[in-house]
């Protein structure tokens, strides 16, 4: 069986692509032959001379003694290289003038300027920020990290290697909301060309401007992000369908026709054998199978009327972990009904809180008050089961009392079938497992239901499913993800722990975003208000927004100054290109305007946002 089945499409310069299908349709394989790493068996991929690709699954070998900022120091290596060429010519110049030393420094130091050499470090630490990578993990052993660490760390490097295609598979994830977010503003302004796999939706809405899906082997192609590949699946769908039935009426009524005919014949008139036949053959012509749709899974949460003015609440709510307050006196209170989304970086405690709201956990201090009729159900992050040892069809029988036939009816609705039922549950998926618990879930009469990060390990289709079950839920609803295409469909509140505390926000998630960048300009206009009130040589108004556009167009008046001087100098240097001392007085002239550029570059960019 082919994996890939004559999948042809075209990427052109500077697409963002998102290449779409289901677990095992060969999107990684496809990748893997892109890159050179597999061989087709038939066909061939054509890359455009020049240009460079880059895979951030593909993990290089790196010596045992490289820490994660040799890593990231790796994708400037040929600057480096050029650095200590240029710091030997210089050594060399003290007494070696001649006209070739002279003529391969000038062309290096020019080259190495072109190419932000002097930004290194700057460009080094934007990104390792942006994506969330911390400096006790630069300064780490980069084989002792985790493998979501080094996909991370890789990432990072490729981005710094300016890298002309970039191949992502599942770029977000092992990044938090934040990183992601800084990822999808790079892509945005990344001038290359990127094909991204990517179970994350949101990310595909924001950062791929075309969809290509591998189905059956072949590529479908959408010219849209997914929002609109969906929109335009679901149209082609019913197109198709639209088609076929109307094709399977006229099958119906040329059959009739022939076989009227065929009777005909057998009556004495043997002529109309031949005009059935040809009808039977145009049958076959028509014959075209039923378009085929993602058999859903079928299943709904089953709930419990809930009484009372309070779900749950919170007073006083402390917990430390080694020696780290993970947060400290909380007051919340969940009330009937309400869906509540939990977010906040990596490691600042949601887990933790979700398990004492659960009694898993008790909190250092303060207490957890539930409503007396309140019936909570938890879908853990990292699924466990008594007896791993046991077959999912084994599992519902003895573990939650199901009769063995209502156990396969129950599972085949959650795509549970054939030869499937008998595997040990310890050799599923997690996505698997995930999907397995929540058939034991929806089960039970509950009215506080609780997720922990529940699209984790599943392909688009399961989550779509999760999606369904969930709007027809219409208990209490808190969850933990990082998903933000399910957060902002289902959130009307969110909980935001960071430095210990939680931002409670009555509203959707794109509402808190946009609460979030005002809150973020309010504040930059204050630190402004703050500067302009501190005491300087001449008496200065306050900043308006008009006077801030004036401040704009002087600083682009400046730059366009100091990038005029960078062009002079330029052509100085190639004139004076035998002149040792001049060209060395250029070369620090030409590093100090650089360094005015990056600040007035870095001035703008904040007024102007």
């Amino acid at each position: 069986m082919n994996v890939l089945d004559g999948v042809t499409f075209d990427v052109l310069e500077g697409e963002h692509i998102g290449l779409l299908g289901k677990n095992g349709a060969g999107k990684t394989t496809l990748f893997r032959i892109i890159c050179g790493e597999l061989y087709p068996d038939e066909g061939q991929v054509v890359i455009a001379p020049g240009k460079r690709v880059g895979l951030v699954a593909q993990m290089p070998d790196y010596p045992a003694d490289y820490t994660g900022e040799d890593v990231l120091k790796d994708a400037h290596r040929e600057l480096y290289a050029m650095r200590a060429r240029m710091e030997e010519l210089e050594r060399r110049m003290a007494q070696d003038t001649s006209a070739a030393v002279l003529a391969e420094y000038d062309r290096l130091s020019t080259e190495f300027i072109r190419r932000d050499g002097y930004e290194m470090d700057r460009l080094r630490n934007t990104v390792a920020n942006g994506l969330g990578i911390p400096d006790v993990q630069r300064r780490q052993l980069f084989s002792q990290l985790s493998g979501g660490e080094k996909t991370r760390m890789n990432l990072a490097r490729l981005i710094l290697e300016d890298t002309d295609i970039l191949l992502l598979d599942e770029p977000t994830n092992h990044l938090d909301m934040r990183a992601a977010e800084w990822l999808e503003d790079y892509l945005a302004h990344f001038r290359g060309t990127v094909v991204a796999i990517s179970h994350d939706r949101y990310f595909l809405d924001k950062a791929v401007t075309r969809c290509v899906e591998i189905t059956g082997g072949k590529a479908a192609l959408y010219s849209g992000n997914y929002s609109f590949y969906v929109a335009e699946k679901e149209r082609r769908y019913q197109e198709q369908l639209k088609r076929y039935e109307k094709e399977q009426a006229e099958v119906r009524r040329l059959q009739q026709a022939a076989d009227k005919l065929h009777l005909w014949a057998f009556m004495g008139n043997d002529k109309l054998h031949k005009r059935a036949f040809s009808m039977e053959k145009r049958i076959e012509k028509l014959s075209t199978e039923r378009p085929d749709t993602e058999r859903k899974m079928k299943g709904r949460f089953s709930e419990k009327e809930f009484q009372g003015d309070e779900v749950l609440s919170l007073e006083g709510v402390t917990k430390s972990f080694d020696g780290r307050t993970l947060f400290s006196d909380l007051e919340l209170t969940i009330r009937p009904g309400e869906r509540i989304a939990l977010i906040g970086d990596n490691g600042t405690g949601k887990t933790t809180l979700l398990q004492i709201l659960t009694g898993r956990q008790t909190p250092d201090r303060g207490i957890v008050k539930r409503g007396p009729a309140v019936k909570t159900a938890c879908l853990e992050q990292v699924v466990h089961f008594e007896n791993p040892q046991r077959s999912v069809l084994d599992t519902l029988i003895y573990d939650e009392n199901y009769q063995p036939q209502e156990a396969r009816d129950r599972l085949g609705a959650f795509k549970f079938s054939g030869e499937d039922v008998f595997r040990p549950v310890s050799q599923l998926s997690g996505g698997e497992k995930s999907r397995l618990r929540l058939c034991i879930l929806m089960r039970g009469d509950i009215n506080f239901l609780i997720l922990d990060e529940p699209t984790n390990h599943l392909d688009i289709a399961s989550r779509e499913w999760i999606e369904e079950a969930v709007e027809d839920y219409a208990g209490t609803l808190l969850f933990v993800s990082h998903d933000r295409y399910f957060i902002n469909r289902f959130a009307s509140r969110i909980w935001e722990l960071e430095n210990g505390t939680i931002r409670d926000f009555r509203g959707t998630y794109e509402q808190y975003r946009a609460y979030k960048s005002a809150a973020a300009l309010r504040q930059q206009a204050e630190k402004e208000t703050v500067r302009s009130a501190e005491p300087r040589p001449q008496k200065q108004k306050r900043e308006t927004p008009r006077s801030t556009e004036r401040l704009i167009a002087k600083l682009e008046k400046e730059i366009a100054g100091l990038e005029a001087q960078s062009a002079e100098l330029d052509a100085l240097a190639e004139e004076n290109a035998t002149d040792y001392e001049k060209l060395m007085e250029v070369d620090a002239r030409r590093a100090e305007l650089a360094a005015q550029l990056e600040e007035k570059y870095a001035r703008w960019e904040e007024l102007a946002q």
